[in-house]
């Protein structure tokens, strides 16, 4: 029986996608092995479900699995654009999202139950107990003593958008020039060939979701090299909230040609050891993306 996407879990399908991006990204072709265990160690999941996303990905005719050694790709991925458009099509947790919108729209109080919870989504205790964990783990929720949880500040205006940029800018550079920031290899080498191939026409091929994660890919990474774990979790905190807004919205492509662009500059700046161009050139372009990012009503219009 032919599996689909709509059967699949809601995490089959994000590592599913997770899949089909690291495909696109490797620049694979036809005949090329996908290892399981490589997998689950990118992803950052366990094998079982990396296997039901294989199943799910051969379902889609771009998989072809060998009894005694696994998936190999049927396609390459230049030609995997209609199946990444197919996972990108739901890219979360419907429960998550719906609670995501509702509390950016000023549906839900600043205060709830789960009762109230589970009336308004009409959905079991349980389920609503793993989303609110994973919320919890994101840092825009938290449990309250004795019962009951309390939302905490997100990026739900043109305002709070601002205000996530101008503490990058005072955190980011600052990782570039401090005295722990080391360089990884074979991560640069990877940076750049991404950030190549979107400002040379991947712009317009990949998907949205595959430009904000390149983007946040990018910036995470960056701040890894800081040495700083304060700087990492809050660089990582500051990408989980905007996925929020952005997965929701068709990205305009014309400004992340650019920002590639800027991109490469920084990266080419860091080979040269030269830290303080690079932070510049990052203050510079998180300053150019904040000024974008408050023009453009369509966030939170």
């Amino acid at each position: 029986m032919r599996e689909t996407s709509t059967e699949a879990s809601p995490l089959q399908q994000r590592v599913a996608r997770e899949i089909v991006a690291l495909v696109r990204r490797a620049g694979l072709t036809a005949g090329e092995h996908l290892r399981e265990s490589h997998l689950a160690e990118q992803i950052g999941t366990s094998r079982s479900p990396v296997q039901a996303a294989l199943r799910l990905l051969a379902s889609e005719g771009v998989l072809q699995r060998d009894a005694n050694r696994g998936y190999f790709l049927t396609k390459d991925a230049a030609d995997w654009s209609d199946v990444a458009v197919r996972f990108s099509a739901q890219p979360d947790d419907p429960l998550y999202l719906e609670i995501a919108a509702a509390r950016q729209s000023r549906e839900l109080p600043d205060e709830v139950s789960e009762a109230e919870l589970m009336r308004r989504f009409q959905v079991a205790r349980s389920t609503l107990r793993k989303v609110l964990a994973r919320i919890g783990r994101e840092g825009w929720i938290e449990q309250r003593v004795g019962h009951g949880w309390c939302f905490l500040p997100m990026i739900d205006s043109t305002g709070a958008y601002e205000e996530s940029y101008l503490f990058r800018q005072s955190i980011e550079p600052a990782g570039l020039l401090g005295p722990s920031f080391r360089v990884n290899p074979a991560e640069l080498a990877a940076l750049k060939r991404e950030q190549e191939r979107i400002a040379t026409d991947g712009y317009l091929s990949m998907t949205p979701i595959e430009l904000f994660e390149a983007n946040s890919r990018f910036h995470e990474t960056l701040a890894e090299w800081s040495g700083n774990r304060f700087i990492l979790q809050s660089v990582r905190q500051v990408n989980r909230l905007r996925r929020l807004i952005e997965y929701r919205q068709a990205s305009r492509r014309a400004p992340r040609q650019t920002q590639a662009a800027e991109h490469l500059e920084i990266l080419r700046a860091i080979e040269r050891q030269d830290p303080g161009q690079a932070a510049s050139l990052m203050r510079a372009h998180l300053d150019g993306a904040r000024r974008g990012k408050s023009q453009d009503q369509a966030l939170f219009g």
